[in-house]
């Protein structure tokens, strides 16, 4: 299986679940899409969990935008005001380290820093948020893999299927055909959403411990 998971968002109790329901094998290739900090419970507990889950397992983690606030709320502190605010949950994040930057362990800082920019396989591009429909994925300016909504994104010159999350969708994934968006709300009351490319099986977890599965063409 080759599987991208959506946004995170400090869900751990879906982010466990999820992972219980796929039972991946160490031949399969997870993709995390991104934002595994802000707004939900317990950020560290997940990148904890995906730290631990990497160490057997084939683990690709993106970047997404608020790993992006994250870093720059900590390098620059005029930035700090927008990561701790309401609009990004920020402050939910640092409460679950213990309450400030300095709670961080190095390790988790390796972690986020080192998270890639989007990952190419022969038939689909995963990113965090899209990409330019007329730029090589490799030539994007970066606010683009962070920041571009869903309803922006057009088919790109490639031809390769774009799977994100980052654009809010309900309680089930969009699949438009030439780019399909998985962040179905983990954090709001909504699903935490995972999808095998190749077979588009899609399945579903929650933080009351539900999971449910779907499939891509029956959307």
């Amino acid at each position: 299986m080759r599987i991208a998971i959506g946004d995170i968002h400090g869900c751990l109790t879906s982010l466990e679940t999820m992972l219980d329901v796929l039972q991946p094998n160490k031949t399969d290739l997870v993709i995390t899409l991104g934002d595994y900090v802000d707004r939900g419970p317990n950020s560290k507990g997940v990148i904890d969990r995906l730290l631990e889950f990497r160490k057997n397992h084939n683990l690709v983690h993106l970047m997404g935008n608020h790993e992006i606030q994250m870093i720059r709320a900590l390098e620059a502190p005029h930035h700090r005001e927008r990561f701790l605010s309401a609009l990004c949950g920020g402050m939910e994040t640092l409460n679950s380290y213990g309450g400030s930057f300095d709670d961080i362990p190095d390790e988790h800082w390796r972690f986020i820093k080192s998270a890639e920019l989007y990952h190419e396989l022969d038939n689909h591009i995963l990113v965090h948020a899209g990409i330019t429909s007329d730029t090589p994925v490799e030539l994007q300016d970066q606010e683009t893999y962070y920041y571009q909504r869903f309803h922006s994104q057009k088919p790109h010159i490639s031809g390769k299927t774009i799977v994100c999350g980052h654009t809010i969708q309900g309680d089930l994934p969009n699949n438009q055909g030439h780019a399909i968006c998985l962040d179905t709300c983990a954090y709001g009351g909504g699903w935490l959403s995972a999808i095998d490319v190749d077979s588009g099986t899609i399945w579903q977890t929650n933080e009351q411990g539900e999971n449910r599965l779907l499939q891509l063409d029956k959307l």
